[in-house]
């Protein structure tokens, strides 16, 4: 009768999970207080109760509850065998962890379930656990954490062959990297990753993740072309999975047409049938970005990283690549200001571009080094000297081409002698 009554009282809380969240969590949690002793019926009912007042808990954003879940159940666990318990404590804890919830929280207590998995000896959960706490070191800007712990974990999971599991910590070793500065290796892991996923089935959100990553790669080498590519599966991968997500790759997407020159094909994408439903402001920092470019406007692109600041300033990727097309819209500008002169003063190409002196006076010193156009700053009397491009010396290259074509022909003559004699 005891099961009946724990079987409906289930039932009861499964029906009123839509309409009344509030009561069907009430039922959960008495279910899941509830003691078993040993009733193989009551075990599968309380761990479906477990799951279920967990997805309600993720539901309604209450980390701090879930949290104190994944700690309560841990007596009843000993009670079913390793492969549900791994089940229900990895199926918990990544309600946890994929609710953002930024409590705080999400290392501490990966790691109490990690030290919990090795005193049970449960080592496929631990390794299952331990790529998650990669991850968070990963999101939470620890990466020689990050780093640390992949390397012990890689070296597990190559012995065990769980592809998945390798898979994914291949993934965040490139990503770790790749934030350190170091590309060389991030580019090795990534190659590591892509072996093992020609092997195994690949879920989609995971192949994105792979293909984002290698579109960020590229991009870092200035192989736009390439990257876009990457980036329009990674967009299609997320979005056919409605992972948030897709709106980044969205994003560089079109900064990939802006650094590749195209600024107008920005309009296009973003009208895409595929892309329609992203609109927002994520979408129209870019856009404005790709008008202000097309304009060669730096004030444009100056307003632009001002009024988007939250949606440009907090992605790197974005922010580094930006960077960089502001020196090259700032060099533009300065050319096409100083080529009427061959002598100004600094200060008044300062009033042109409308920026400061010192700005000026440091970007023009780099483009003389750079050799972008020749000159001399005179700093004492605030003048830039314009010099006209000098004509290329031939000489030098007239007299090597000289000596390879007697080369040749003092060969030919040898040749035909030593056949003479």
């Amino acid at each position: 009768m005891a099961v009946e009554t724990t079987s409906n009282a289930l039932e009861r809380a499964e029906a009123l999970a839509s309409s009344s969240p509030e009561e069907a969590m009430e039922l959960l949690h008495a279910l899941v207080r509830k003691d078993i002793d040993g009733d193989e019926e009551g075990v599968k009912v309380k761990e479906q109760a477990i799951l279920k007042l967990g997805a309600l808990l993720a539901k309604s954003k209450r980390a701090d509850d879930l949290a104190g879940l994944i700690r309560f159940i841990r007596p009843f666990l000993s009670k079913v065998s390793k492969a549900k318990a791994a089940k229900l404590v990895r199926n918990l804890v990544d309600l946890f962890l994929d609710m953002n919830a930024a409590t705080g929280n999400e290392v501490e207590l990966c790691q109490e379930c990690i030290t919990w998995a090795k005193d049970e000896k449960r080592t496929f959960l631990r390794q299952n656990l331990e790529s998650r706490l990669v991850s968070l070191y990963v999101s939470g800007e620890r990466y020689q954490d990050a780093l640390q712990l992949g390397s012990v974990l890689l070296r597990e999971l190559k012995k065990l062959d769980d592809k998945m599991l390798l898979l994914e910590v291949q993934l965040l070793e490139s990503k770790a990297y790749f934030q350190l500065s170091n590309p060389t290796r991030s580019r090795a892991a990534l190659t590591s990753a892509r072996t093992t996923a020609s092997g195994i089935y690949c879920p989609p959100k995971l192949q994105a993740s792979l293909d984002l990553q290698s579109g960020v790669l590229h991009a870092h080498e200035l192989d736009f072309k390439t990257s876009y590519s990457y980036f329009y599966e990674a967009f299609e991968g997320y979005d056919s999975v409605d992972d948030t997500r897709s709106v980044s790759a969205l994003k560089y997407m079109l900064l990939c047409k802006i650094l590749l020159k195209t600024p107008e094909d920005v309009q296009q994408i973003v009208t895409g049938k595929i892309s329609i439903k992203y609109a927002g402001p994520s979408v129209d920092c870019m856009l404005s970005v790709a008008t202000a470019c097309r304009n060669r406007s730096l004030s444009e692109l100056k307003e632009c990283l001002a009024r988007f600041e939250h949606e440009l300033g907090e992605d790197d990727i974005i922010k580094s690549h930006l960077g960089r097309l502001y020196d090259q819209l700032l060099e533009q500008n300065l050319l096409r200001i100083i080529e009427p002169f061959s002598r100004v003063q600094v200060s008044h190409v300062a009033d042109l571009i409308e920026l400061d002196l010192h700005i000026v006076e440091r970007k023009l010193s780099q483009m003389i080094l750079d050799k972008t156009f020749h000159g001399i700053l005179d700093q004492g009397s605030g003048v830039l000297e314009v010099y006209e491009e000098p004509e290329a010396n031939q000489t030098y290259d007239t007299a090597l081409d000289t000596v390879h074509s007697m080369g040749r022909v003092l060969d030919g003559l040898y040749n035909k002698a030593k056949k003479l004699s």
